[in-house]
């Protein structure tokens, strides 16, 4: 059997989801794998949740290697693992222990296949893109990197802000609203789609652009090729403004302006055989079933 290492990361507020945690230490152990854990993790698994459980090594910031990254968790979850992996080109097998999960898409009753998946070679790997963001004066975003969305906000009760929009160059037009969202394919399911953005294929290699309560009625979401650079001016009344980066808040002078591209790497995400986007849009949106009673 492969020797494999497995890097671990967990949600550490939902501790009625013990049984699916000891469950896949269980399997790992079984495996004889070298288990890696996020050391919140792996406290909050000793000290809140009583689990003896002895790993190979526990995880300091980003400095780690793998052959698999597990995250156990939802979405909020598997955004903080992907951030963590950044450009290492690891997979990421999501393991769903929140609510809706689009992408930690596992249900605990599937961690068996899909340990033995792994194992066997019986699954697919999907390319995820990523936005970077960068600062017209040179100062550093804490993670400039976004799996999901940056998204441009008001900040506070302040009124709603002007945001001025070049695509390569050139001018697109200036939204007069709470925000505006630059999503990814991934992030489509997530905070765009709440506001009313198209949702899009993980592979269809484009970006959204859709605005949040805008002023005019005749402003709609734009999706947009993936090569192209989205240059962003921002005028409030309060002279700031917020930035979210996969819902990582900092505040910016409406000073600086923002530039967004695709980042020069894509986040791997393992999916099982059987699965598909379509078949899950169906799933966790509920289309075709009919809910009246």
């Amino acid at each position: 059997m492969r020797k494999l290492r497995f890097a671990l990361f967990g949600n550490i507020y939902q501790a009625k989801k013990s049984l699916a945690v000891q469950k896949l230490l269980c399997l790992l152990e079984e495996k004889e794998a070298d288990m890696y854990i996020d050391r919140p993790f792996y406290e909050y698994l000793v000290g809140n949740l009583r689990l003896d459980i002895h790993p190979k090594g526990l995880i300091e910031g980003n400095d780690f290697d793998a052959d698999v990254v597990v995250s156990m968790g939802g979405d909020g979850t598997f955004l903080e693992a992907a951030s963590r992996v950044g450009d290492k080109r690891i997979p990421i097998l999501g393991i769903n222990m929140g609510r809706l999960g689009f992408l930690a898409d596992i249900s605990a009753e599937e961690i068996d296949t899909a340990i033995e998946s792994i194992y066997s070679d019986a699954f697919s790997i999907e390319e995820r893109s990523v936005l970077q963001i960068e600062y017209s004066d040179g100062s550093p975003v804490g993670n400039p990197y976004a799996l999901n969305e940056v998204a441009v906000l008001k900040r506070d009760n302040s009124s709603m802000i002007s945001i001025r929009i070049n695509i390569n160059g050139e001018y697109l037009t200036t939204y007069q609203a709470d925000g505006l969202i630059i999503n990814t394919p991934t992030g489509s399911t997530g905070y765009a789609l709440s506001v009313g953005g198209p949702i899009m294929t993980p592979q269809s290699q484009t970006f959204g652009l859709v605005p949040v309560a805008p002023h005019s009625l005749n402003v709609r979401p734009l999706t947009l090729c993936d090569d192209v650079e989205i240059e962003l001016s921002v005028e409030s009344r309060s002279h700031q403004y917020l930035v979210a980066i996969d819902g990582r808040s900092e505040s910016c002078a409406e000073s600086i302006k923002l530039t967004i591209r695709r980042a020069p790497y894509s986040i791997r995400v393992f999916k099982r055989p059987g699965t598909s986007f379509f078949r899950t849009l169906r799933n966790k949106l509920m289309w075709g079933n009919d809910v009246r009673e």
